[in-house]
């Protein structure tokens, strides 16, 4: 394993991420917002938008134009995760000029990020990813550095303790959870409670599961890999310019990723890419 790639994903998993004077002078009254170091995406399913979390707040991505912070919100949302029309979770640290506490815990919006509110562990946790499937929210802290899960969204079960850069849960089987780590990608087959190292499987940085045939990854090199037989193999798509930073997919064959370059779309499985949005 070269040591490059071990130091990639030991500072996704290690680093949290707060604002300091210097990142929040990036955006300034009157300049243009800026989308800085992106966290999260998300397509809400109400009109096909695509969301970016980031450093700097939660951005509208219009198929044409510049990206449009949402409400003024210059929030860091770490975790961020869409659960159905309009309806988005998050977690992270409060704007500068929030009187709160400097971790989010779970939050959530109804009205595509207007507004949110919180729903627990304010002032406790820091999800730095976040899913919502089989009626449950998993969320990784990064305070802790353990997996938790939640069926009521207020009362969380404390899974395994694992260093990782991302998770993704099998769509159809609650209990299946795949991790990125610096070992490589792990399998839980409990839930999330214990994990086996996957020896077979590409070094990967960021993970989604979009339905139960299609698996894709991305490696720190921005590489993408599909796996066809939930990570047993693997082949080798696309290729991305810049460090991945986040990854989303809309059914089996929209791919986003987020990179320190820019965001690009895949209509083809993360065949081929076309710039979506620059950055930097």
């Amino acid at each position: 394993m070269r040591l490059g790639v071990m130091t990639v994903i030991a500072a996704a998993t290690l680093t949290a991420c707060g604002q300091t004077a210097e990142q929040t002078a990036n955006n300034v009254p009157g300049a243009p917002p800026s989308l800085g170091h992106v966290h999260g995406l998300g397509i809400d399913p109400a009109d096909g938008t695509l969301y970016a979390a980031s450093h700097y707040g939660v951005f509208r991505l219009p198929d044409q134009g510049e990206p449009e912070l949402i409400a003024d919100r210059q929030q860091d949302t770490m975790g961020f995760t869409v659960v159905g029309p309009r309806h988005f979770l998050g977690s992270g640290h409060p704007a500068p000029d929030e009187d709160l506490p400097p971790h989010l815990g779970l939050i959530e919006s109804t009205d595509a990020g207007q507004t949110w509110a919180p729903l627990s562990l304010s002032g406790q946790a820091d999800f730095h990813a976040l899913e919502a499937k089989h009626n449950q929210v998993y969320g990784y802290d990064s305070q802790s550095q353990q997996l938790m899960v939640t069926s009521d969204r207020q009362n969380w079960d404390r899974r395994a303790s694992i260093a990782l850069a991302d998770f993704t849960v099998h769509p159809t089987n609650a209990n299946t959870v795949l991790a990125t780590t610096e070992e490589g990608p792990a399998r839980s087959t409990d839930g999330g409670r214990t994990f086996a190292t996957m020896p077979k499987a590409p070094l990967l940085l960021l993970l989604d599961w979009p339905s139960e045939n299609t698996l894709i990854g991305i490696d720190p090199d921005g590489r993408v890999h599909t796996s066809k037989d939930g990570g047993t193999s693997w082949s080798t798509a696309g290729q991305v310019p810049g460090a991945p930073q986040a990854l989303a997919t809309n059914g089996s064959s929209e791919v986003y990723v987020a990179t320190e370059t820019g965001i690009y779309a895949s209509r083809d499985g993360g065949r081929t890419f076309t710039l979506r949005q620059e950055l930097g």
